[in-house]
């Protein structure tokens, strides 16, 4: 990629706040244990560190430090019960990153509309 097209990709980032604001979810949703815990958390109630790694080899350690990391990106809460905290899905925030893959998707659409044009000229 060159210079001049990173620019242009930084350029179009910075005119859609809402690609900007979706940045932490993807990096988010990046990692494979992160992606399974959003997965079981999508599935309805709320659940705890034990429900999170029942079956896994995953440490209840790694599991808090990955909610914590899906927790700052606006993906998950946690709700205290008691002495136990469980944890659920934010869904308003994976909404608004499908809306961010929808913005991109028009933009190649666009694109594309204007390649077709190009070459049946």
């Amino acid at each position: 990629m060159s210079l001049r097209t990173s620019a242009s990709a930084r350029n179009a980032a910075a005119k859609f706040p809402l690609l900007r604001k979706a940045v932490p979810v993807f990096a988010a949703l990046g990692d494979e244990t992160r992606l399974r815990l959003i997965a079981l958390l999508c599935a309805g109630s709320a659940l705890s560190i034990a429900q999170l790694t029942a079956g896994t080899d995953v440490t209840r350690q790694a599991v808090t430090k990955h909610l914590r990391v899906l927790a700052d990106a606006g993906l998950v809460r946690d709700l205290r019960q008691g002495r136990e905290r469980l944890w659920e899905l934010q869904a308003s925030r994976l909404d608004e990153a499908r809306r961010s893959l929808e913005v991109i998707a028009e933009q190649w659409d666009q694109a594309l509309l204007r390649l077709k044009a190009t070459l049946e000229q």
